[in-house]
């Protein structure tokens, strides 16, 4: 399915966005394989744990609006192959809709709970860093997530208008 609503912006985005998550992974691989040689020296890099599940975070985070745009989430089919295409396209389209809806307010929520974390100054546990720098990532995230899951939406709704 071809996703035309802010096609372009939204596609870049995504893609900028996949960068980041796949830098993400060599992160954390090179985190992992640091400390796991340096355990072997008796010399664990402190941190590497959270270093690890913030870089996995910003991973997940940063690799949901390309994987939308591309149509690469697990969906469960067994049900909606025996429906018409006009009820597929309209379930669809009403599922995107409830989907953005519900990552609109998790988004939003997120990105409050950064701007809180940012005002306490908290800071993590063992490396002492600030918390809200990877909240507000994962917002951001979240927020090209939710512009994929219009993109989506808007591509379904005009697949409704062509099936008959």
């Amino acid at each position: 399915m071809s996703v035309s609503f802010g096609k372009g912006v939204v596609e870049r985005l995504s893609t900028a966005a996949t960068w980041v998550s796949a830098f993400s992974i060599l992160a954390m691989m090179g985190v992992t394989c640091i400390d796991v040689l340096l355990r072997t020296l008796r010399m664990p890099i402190a941190g590497a744990y959270e270093a690890v599940g913030y870089l996995g975070a910003l991973m997940v985070s940063f690799s949901l609006a390309d994987t939308t745009l591309k149509g690469g989430h697990i969906r469960v089919e067994f049900l909606m192959e025996k429906l018409p295409p006009k009820i597929q396209a309209t379930a669809q389209g009403l599922i995107h809709l409830l989907l953005i809806a519900l990552f609109a307010i998790i988004t939003w929520r997120m990105g409050t709970l950064a701007l809180d974390l940012k005002e306490a100054q908290e800071v993590s546990m063992t490396l002492k860093m600030p918390v809200w720098p990877v909240v507000a990532g994962l917002t951001t995230g979240l927020v090209l997530f939710v512009l994929a899951l219009g993109a989506r939406a808007s591509a379904l709704f005009k697949t409704f208008k062509n099936v008959s």
